[in-house]
């Protein structure tokens, strides 16, 4: 046993146990994010009934607030739901753990289970709900090329609709809310609005009657949605919103978010193969010929962008006056700045401090 032991076998669980919503509450605290949101927070509050798999996603900026969220989420649901939480679960953290939490599960006569230390699989629920929710953030910033920044907006979009989607033959809102569900609201995320200026600003008779912006997600307590307004760099709360989901401005931000940058050189290079006399000509393209041969009969030259060599047309109309630097001289590269500066002497207008410091500039 002291040589082969391994950890125990954990048996998936295909039966609901629960008979009504706020039997068991699954929770868990995921972060810090390496980016602040746009409201300030750094980490995620996420609640999952076990009934109905209705998931609740809460941001906060610090471990310290909670108690004082999560409290304040307890009195809400309970109203709503009129009904007691019986009990809760979650892992063995300090937020969970402590003197605050334990006053007032004895006070309302909540039980609270604790998974075993360093066995996140007890606690499967609510961990395989985080890492829904964060790889469907990711994608869906990465898929509209939006700054990180988003990170929360992100995730309460994902969760607004992980609770709209089939499990059992019924979805998670239907469970809990006990109503049926209407879809006809659901826009793409991140895709390009155009947000009414109700009233906000004093318009002139030919003044812009809405603004740019981007979506980012529902209300959850009304019938509005979340837009992002370009002009006066605001999170937005707004009913009069018009969408344009082509996605459009969404493969433009995600191009030029691209690591990978090769197709578009390409397409760049063919580009210039099919374009007319009235192209300008870019600096850093070298003739084969003389100059005056290039200029005036319009030779076909080679040019190289990253290796990908692409024939361009120079035009007969070029002046030299416009092209920076001389033609001959080719592309500057780092390789012949680094030989440049061999051949070189600088001189530090900086006085050594100490004798370790003057020869480590000497060197």
């Amino acid at each position: 046993m002291k040589g082969k032991q391994t950890k125990s076998f954990f048996k998936p669980i295909n039966v609901v146990s629960k008979t009504r919503p706020l039997v068991l509450l699954h929770v868990n605290l995921f972060g810090p994010s390496r980016t602040k949101s746009l409201g300030g927070n750094y980490y995620g509050l996420v609640i999952v009934d076990d009934y109905s798999r209705f998931t609740w996603t809460l941001f906060i900026s610090s471990k310290d607030e909670t108690y004082h969220v999560f409290k304040n989420f307890a009195k809400v649901v309970q109203n709503e739901k009129n009904s007691n939480i019986m009990s809760i679960k979650s892992d063995h953290d300090r937020e969970f753990q402590n003197e605050k939490f334990n006053r007032f599960y004895s006070k309302l006569g909540i039980k609270h289970n604790f998974s075993a230390p360093r066995t996140p699989q007890q606690n499967g629920v609510v961990e395989r709900k985080n890492r829904s929710l964060e790889e469907m953030a990711r994608m869906m910033l990465n898929e509209t090329g939006l700054p990180k920044y988003f990170w929360a907006d992100a995730c309460s979009t994902a969760c607004y609709v992980l609770n709209r989607v089939l499990i059992r033959l019924i979805t998670p809102y239907e469970l809990f809310k006990g109503r049926k569900l209407n879809l006809s609201h659901l826009k793409v995320f991140g895709c390009k609005c155009f947000i009414l200026n109700n009233g906000k600003d004093n318009l002139g008779k030919f003044d812009s009657k809405s603004d740019d912006g981007i979506f980012l997600g529902y209300l959850q307590h009304g019938h509005a949605y979340h837009v992002y307004n370009k002009r006066t760099m605001l999170v937005e709360e707004s009913v009069h919103v018009n969408f344009d989901e082509t996605n459009q401005d969404m493969q433009e931000r995600s191009k030029t978010c691209a690591d990978d940058e090769i197709p578009i050189i390409q397409q760049a290079g063919t580009e210039l193969e099919n374009k007319t006399e009235e192209t300008t000509v870019l600096p850093e393209i070298q003739s084969t010929e003389p100059e005056d041969q290039s200029v005036e009969q319009g030779v076909i030259t080679d040019r190289i962008i990253f290796g990908l060599p692409k024939k361009c047309r120079v035009p007969r109309n070029l002046s030299l006056d416009n092209v920076i630097g001389q033609v001959q001289k080719g592309i500057s590269t780092r390789s012949t700045l680094n030989q440049f500066c061999e051949d070189m002497a600088f001189v530090s207008q900086t006085e050594p401090k100490t004798v370790a410091d003057g020869l480590e500039d000497s060197n």
